[in-house]
């Protein structure tokens, strides 16, 4: 049974409700923190991601926030926005930015739904499954910049690769 199964289908459905819908179906930590916009924790492989959803009712769009912990040193910043451009040209959804005074490495993407459209369960686990992805992805590469001195793109050369196939 799909995961939209599960869900009622009504077209008043909230995208919120959706995410709130997944988060316990992922026994996802999360925190409803009002009628458009919850706050969950995700498990990855390198590290706990911070994700928020919100919904903007009047831009139509569903945004979702996926962020870490990340403190470079000031002489750094220069090569971690070199690599911020590079993995960004590297990436189809989404974007990456960095939030200097929050120390925050945030991934960011906005569904847009304009005309009253709905986003599908399973479209919703897929953008932070894509969110949670890019941050195991790259987070190797942004540590090696921030705390080495390896150059940009040396770093990016580590960003894990979706495989394909078996060993």
């Amino acid at each position: 049974m799909s995961f939209s199964a599960s869900i009622p289908p009504t077209d008043d459905l909230h995208p919120i409700d959706i995410v709130e819908t997944l988060a316990e179906h992922h026994a996802w930590e999360f925190d409803r923190v009002g009628d458009d916009q919850i706050a969950m924790a995700v498990e990855g492989k390198w590290r706990t991601y911070s994700l928020t959803l919100a919904w903007s009712g009047a831009e139509e769009t569903l945004r979702l926030i996926c962020t870490f912990e990340l403190d470079p040193a000031t002489a750094r910043l220069p090569a971690l926005h070199d690599l911020l451009n590079r993995v960004n040209d590297t990436v189809w959804t989404g974007a990456f930015t960095y939030w200097h005074d929050q120390r925050l490495m945030v991934w960011r993407y906005g569904l847009g739904l304009a005309g009253g459209q709905t986003a599908a369960p399973e479209q919703i686990d897929a953008l932070i499954v894509q969110a949670v992805a890019a941050c195991e992805r790259f987070y190797p590469a942004f540590q090696l910049v921030t705390w080495s001195d390896r150059a940009p793109a040396e770093a990016l050369k580590v960003a894990i690769a979706e495989a394909y196939g078996r060993a």
